[in-house]
């Protein structure tokens, strides 16, 4: 059984890679199989189709993530120090992405989620499962924030929605213009986005 469950640990890595890294049309299966070094039979032990692979590799790949988020929005850290260290972690896991492909990646949700949203309900459902899941923990830092009087007030949930989508942007301006200086300001942004008063 350490065999099956090892091939399905890596055809979840290496289709989470190959997919962030290219794009969802443009990866098949045999080239998931042949870069995981697993067997077409292994693939399809564990998933029906494609889509299935890769919902669960992005279920999978936020599971690793959730703690460094636990740390980042953890109640003991200030809320305008939270959506700081929020970019921090974005940049710096874009940084890393960079140097591995040496291109920008971009967010790796949303990138499969803009692709199929019209195509494939299942990585549609998926794609906004992970972005409520994302807008939950800057809703609890704005709501913190404006609390403690360093925020104006307004809805933190749209709030959050507006910080979200403005971050999605801006990583996808940077995944095109292949740049992470573009990165470089996200903080003040979206400061600004929330009448952030520090």
């Amino acid at each position: 059984m350490g065999r099956t469950s090892d091939a399905k640990e890596k055809l979840l890595a290496v289709a989470f890679d190959l997919i962030h890294e290219n794009s969802y049309g443009s990866v098949g299966v045999d080239q998931i199989c042949k870069r995981a070094k697993v067997n077409k039979g292994s693939f399809y032990y564990f998933f029906k189709t494609k889509t299935d692979l890769v919902a669960a590799a992005y279920e999978e790949h936020w599971r690793l993530k959730e703690p460094d988020y636990e740390r980042i929005f953890a109640p003991q850290n200030p809320p305008l120090r939270r959506l700081e260290l929020w970019c921090d972690y974005m940049r710096k896991v874009q940084k890393q992405r960079h140097e591995k492909y040496e291109q920008v990646c971009g967010c790796p949700y949303t990138s499969v989620g803009g692709e199929l949203a019209t195509q494939d309900k299942k990585i549609r459902a998926k794609t906004k499962d992970l972005i409520d899941r994302h807008v939950k923990y800057l809703t609890g830092a704005i709501a913190d924030a404006q609390k403690a009087g360093v925020a104006e007030a307004g809805d933190p949930e749209v709030k959050a929605q507006l910080v979200h989508s403005f971050a999605v942007g801006l990583l996808l301006r940077a995944k095109i213009y292949n740049d992470l200086k573009i990165l470089r300001h996200a903080d003040e942004a979206i400061f600004a986005l929330i009448g952030a008063k520090r």
